[in-house]
């Protein structure tokens, strides 16, 4: 790669990536709860914890086309570059999602269908595998290979046609909804969430950041020097959005779950989408102002949480199935919320225990978890180089 086409590493990319973990994890470990835990009086924290974090998949999504337009944009496209982009995927993505779903087939088959067949059985992963179904996290690697199919064709598109640019995001939200509502009328497919076209917003959006960041970067650095009206009224307008669409997500879910109450679908949509598409710029402001004031130590540690989020997407699932196979024995009445609380914490240390170890010691661990940087003994979360494309 030429000098011209490197660019400086973004150290906020990782903790934005540590966020949205942590939001994968915090919906996966309260969902049980959200269900059985009516009678509670905790019942509106549990849900709360559920949908307003309920932005990792998005954020994901959104940090992959950032990334990508980032990383490629000011590069010659051509076939070597194709080729090296497909390259990357199969071994770094591909790879990892047919493992893991191998693994999570073989569980659910032997919990679930031990009399299933050999012949039905094969011919069951065979269509899971390819639909991203194996086990009910893995659709994010489908969505994402759905993407990286598109991805040429969307770089070429904004190379050459820069003015695209300006209508990239209304474009995404016009291609999202139009799915959306036309699946609403005409049910083009069971499992829309399952689509690209659901998230077009979250995708657009990642390109025209990831192709202006460079100008666009002093926007997210709050701080005094770099305070202006327009820029405090753009901070505000957002945070206020993000936290209104956040709040009204976790309101209709509460009173549709505990009340029965009922909302079009179409709501649901729109609050989700602007909590989560919102959630990924304050996620990034929230990254640039933890490397300015948080301690070393935190903004270290949220850095290699990043670094392994993707092994963490794929494994913690294993661990919070194992942890749920010991439920707690009746008697204390807080001692169901403590193991609510106790699963997060598992799925959340043992994965990284196990990536962080798989990746130090294993040869070829990227055939496991993917492409991850080592551990470093004192990391360097502003240092320079190619950025990081491992969950994207």
């Amino acid at each position: 790669m030429s000098k011209e086409s490197r660019k400086t590493n973004l150290p906020e990319i990782q903790l934005v990536r540590a966020i949205a973990i942590i939001g994968v994890l915090s919906v996966h470990a309260t969902s049980s709860a959200t269900v059985v835990m009516k009678e509670s009086n905790l019942y509106a924290a549990y849900n709360f914890f559920n949908i307003f974090m309920k932005i990792g998949t998005p954020v994901f999504l959104f940090l992959s086309s950032f990334v990508l337009f980032y990383s490629y944009y000011s590069r010659p496209l051509d076939k070597k570059l194709i080729g090296n982009f497909y390259k990357k995927r199969l071994k770094f993505i591909l790879i990892p999602y047919v493992i893991f779903s191998v693994i999570y087939f073989v569980i659910v088959h032997f919990k679930y269908y031990p009399d299933r067949s050999l012949e039905e059985s094969l011919e069951k992963f065979v269509v899971q595998l390819f639909s991203g179904k194996a086990y009910t996290h893995l659709y994010f690697i489908y969505i994402s290979i759905q993407f990286y199919l598109l991805f040429p064709i969307l770089l070429w598109l904004f190379k050459c046609k820069p003015n695209f640019a300006k209508w990239a995001v209304p474009a995404g939200f016009a291609m999202q909804y139009g799915f959306i509502i036309m699946n609403k009328l005409f049910l083009l497919t069971e499992r829309p969430a399952s689509s690209a076209l659901h998230y077009m917003s979250y995708f657009m959006l990642g390109a025209v950041l990831g192709i202006y960041y460079p100008k666009l970067k002093e926007w997210f650095e709050i701080r005094k020097e770099n305070v202006t009206a327009s820029r405090l009224a753009g901070w505000i307008i957002l945070l206020a959005v993000w936290l209104s669409a956040s709040l009204g997500h976790v309101y209709v879910y509460h009173s549709a779950r505990l009340y029965g109450a009922k909302y079009d679908s179409l709501l649901y949509h729109f609050l989700w989408n602007m909590q989560t598409i919102t959630a990924g710029l304050v996620a990034i402001l929230l990254s640039h102002l933890l490397i300015r004031h948080a301690w070393p130590w935190l903004t270290r540690s949220m850095a290699r949480l990043g670094e392994l989020s993707f092994g963490i997407y794929l494994i913690h699932p294993l661990f919070l199935f194992i942890y749920r196979l010991y439920p707690p024995k009746m008697g204390y009445p807080y001692l169901i919320h403590l193991w609510y609380l106790g699963g997060f914490m598992f799925a959340l240390l043992a994965s990284c225990v196990v990536v962080s170890l798989t990746v130090r010691w294993l040869p070829m661990s990227w055939i496991v978890f993917g492409k991850v940087p080592p551990a470093k003994r004192k990391p360097d979360i502003a240092s320079k180089g190619e950025i990081s494309t491992h969950t994207g």
